[in-house]
C-alpha cells in the first residue's frame, strides 16, 4: 500500500494555473485512499476539524458513504480514510504514521494496537460481517458446493493468514473438515489448493472477478452491486461460518479527539448502522430499518 499521505507528482500538473495546482495537491490522495468533505453550513466548530480514519478495506464502500454524510451532520468534520488490510494498518500506527480513528476487521489487531501503545480510547464493536464463497460467473472449474474446494486442481484464492478475513476463511475450513460429510482429509486439500495469498480481502475480490482463481472467501459485504454481475454467491451455513466483529477506537495522539468520538457515535447512530446494513454488514444496534 502506497502510504495514505502520498501526493502525484508535481510534473502530472505543470501547465495548470496556479490556483488549480494548489486545489489538486490538498485533494489528490494516495491509493486505497478518500476524502469526503462539505461540512454543513452553519455547523459547530467541529465541523472545521479534519479526520483521518484507518479502517480495513472491507469497509471502503460503507466507510466512503458514511463520512460524507457524517460531514453534513452538526458535528461533522472533513473525514479522509486509508484502506488496507488491518495488521497492515496496525504496523503504520506503531511505526508512527497520523492518523485519528483505527478501524479493524477484527479484535486481535485492535489488541495488538492497544499493545503497541498506539490506542488512547476504549475500542467499540461497531458492526459483524459473515463469510462467503464466490466463484466467477462463468465458473469453468463447476463449482457448486463447499466441498469442491477441496478438489484436486481447483484454484483458491484467500486472502494471508494475518489478514482477519483469511484468518477467519482458515478457521471455517477447519469447521468444515470436522463435518465427515465433507470427506477424509477436506481441510488439508483445500489450504493445499491456496494459488494466492493475497493482503486484504479486496483483492481476493479481484482475482475471482478476473477470472484468475477458481473461488475465494470474502466477507458477504464484498459482494456489492458491482461485483454481483461478475459473481455467484455460495452460502456458506452457520455451522462452518465465523461471525467477524469489527471495532473502532480513537488513535493515541489524535489532533482532533473530539471529532473522532463524533464519527465513532455517528457509526453506532441508528443512521449509521442503516448505513452499514444497506452494504451488507450486520449491525451491532438497532436501525429502524425495514428488514428484507
Amino acid at each position: 500500500m502506497v502510504g495514505f499521505a502520498g501526493r502525484r507528482p508535481l510534473r502530472y500538473l505543470l501547465g495548470l494555473p496556479g490556483l488549480l495546482v494548489a486545489a489538486l495537491l490538498v485533494a489528490c490522495g494516495a491509493p486505497g485512499s478518500a476524502e469526503v468533505s462539505t461540512p454543513a453550513a452553519g455547523s459547530s466548530p467541529v465541523a472545521t476539524a479534519q479526520l483521518t480514519v484507518f479502517a480495513a478495506a472491507s469497509l471502503t464502500d460503507a466507510f466512503n458513504d458514511l463520512g460524507q454524510s457524517f460531514a453534513t451532520t452538526p458535528a461533522g468534520a472533513r473525514v479522509r480514510f486509508s484502506y488496507a488490510g488491518s495488521p497492515t494498518l496496525r504496523t503504520q500506527l506503531a511505526q508512527g504514521a497520523r492518523a485519528d480513528l483505527f478501524a479493524s476487521a477484527d479484535e486481535p489487531n485492535m489488541q495488538g494496537a492497544q499493545q503497541d501503545g498506539t490506542i488512547a480510547s476504549t475500542p467499540k464493536i461497531f458492526v459483524s460481517n459473515r463469510l462467503v464463497v464466490i466463484v466467477p460467473r462463468r465458473n469453468p472449474a463447476g463449482i457448486t458446493t463447499l466441498p469442491d474446494l477441496g478438489r484436486s486442481g481447483v484454484k483458491l484464492v484467500l486472502a494471508a493468514a494475518n489478514v482477519p478475513v483469511g484468518n477467519y476463511a482458515r478457521q471455517s475450513l477447519t469447521k468444515m473438515g470436522g463435518d465427515p460429510s465433507f470427506g477424509a482429509g477436506f481441510t488439508q486439500q483445500a489450504l493445499a489448493n491456496v494459488v494466492s495469498d493475497e493482503t486484504d480481502v479486496k483483492q481476493v475480490v479481484a482475482k475471482v472477478q478476473l477470472g484468475e482463481a477458481d473461488a475465494g472467501i470474502v466477507y458477504s459485504s464484498d459482494v456489492t452491486a458491482a461485483v454481483r454481475p461478475q459473481v455467484t454467491v455460495i452460502a456458506i451455513p452457520d455451522p462452518y461460518n465465523v461471525v467477524a466483529r469489527y471495532p473502532i477506537a480513537v488513535v493515541e495522539g489524535s489532533a482532533n479527539p473530539t471529532a473522532a468520538q463524533a464519527f465513532i457515535d455517528y457509526v453506532l447512530s441508528p443512521t449509521g448502522q442503516a448505513t452499514l446494513e444497506h452494504y451488507g454488514f450486520i449491525p451491532v444496534a438497532p436501525t429502524g430499518a425495514p428488514r428484507g
